[in-house]
């Protein structure tokens, strides 16, 4: 009988093991996202401070990081991994 039950739940814990492996896939390259993003925030400031950059086109720039930034943090919190087809936008 524990054979019959083998073949019968096994391609379902197969696909679940497969569902898991690309949530946790998709959460990390999120979780990489979020450290571009945060880390592309830095060099803006630094760009402003040093004159690089004027006050209208940090604040132009960093208003489209700040939502990409936004959109990811919410992702990562829910576990929406995959909302809008997976992309950044």
């Amino acid at each position: 009988m524990f054979l019959v039950d083998d073949l019968v739940v096994g391609p379902a814990r197969f696909l679940l093991w497969i569902v898991r492996q690309v949530n946790e896939a998709a959460k990390e390259e999120m979780s990489g996202e979020k450290q571009r993003l945060t880390a592309e925030l830095g060099q803006l400031h630094a760009m402003l401070e040093s004159g690089r950059l004027s006050e209208a086109e940090f604040d132009k720039l960093e208003g489209v990081l700040l939502d990409r930034l936004e959109v990811v943090e919410e992702r990562l919190a829910g576990n929406g991994v995959g909302a809008n087809g997976g992309n950044g936008a």
